[in-house]
């Protein structure tokens, strides 16, 4: 089995080109943190209870969800609540995301099959190791179209889209940890075109 993990920055498309290879190959399987992220803090859960019991009810919403721009709005700018949140929320996702990698294992018996995991984190957490991902890609766009994007995704400011970029390993930096580079700063189909390239490239390796 092929592990690829893809990682970048916030709105930089990683779940967009998750997507792209989710379309292009039978033996092809796609995991996305960021929905097992939501999934781990469902109501009533393990992380449920312990983000609630340390950030307070006040952070609910009237069926128990967790209101996240609320959340995200008291980690924002506090870098000892944010690590506690992760540490709550982390080790949950990693957890499913090695159950999920399992199951797709038992269910697949085709040894070439492809795992493509999109991990935020991986690069930040040393994640390239522990899932012995054989290759890794970076999804990049330049630090104005990033700002952009977030201003226009989360409705903030420009110094507020700035100071949420800035919480994270600069995007720049992650290259050098980059197997594969795709560059979403054009359109869609200027990035689909970039992932059929690096899909065509795993087939050849199969």
């Amino acid at each position: 089995m092929l592990l690829w993990g893809v990682t970048g920055g916030i709105a930089s498309g990683k779940s967009i080109v998750l997507n792209m290879f989710m379309k292009l190959g039978t033996y092809t399987y796609t995991i996305d943190c960021d929905i097992l992220s939501r999934e781990v803090v469902r109501p009533c859960s393990k992380a449920w209870w312990e983000v609630v019991n340390f950030f307070g009810k006040d952070i609910l919403k009237k069926d128990l969800e967790i209101d996240r721009k609320k959340l995200r709005g008291i980690v924002f700018g506090d870098s000892e609540k944010r690590d506690i949140l992760e540490n709550i929320i982390h080790p949950e996702v990693r957890r499913k995301c090695i159950e999920r990698i399992k199951a797709i294992k038992k269910i697949e018996p085709d040894p070439d099959a492809l795992v493509v995991i999109d991990i935020p984190l991986l690069i930040e957490k040393g994640l390239q190791t522990e899932f012995k991902f054989n290759k890794v890609i970076v999804v990049y766009v330049g630090e104005e179209t990033q700002i952009r994007r977030v201003m226009e995704r989360e409705g903030m400011t420009k110094e507020e889209a700035k100071k949420m970029i800035g919480i994270q390993m600069p995007l720049k930096g992650k290259l050098k940890f980059a197997d594969v580079v795709i560059n979403n700063e054009g359109t869609h189909e200027e990035t689909e075109k970039q992932v059929r390239k690096v899909f065509e490239r795993i087939e050849k390796w199969r």
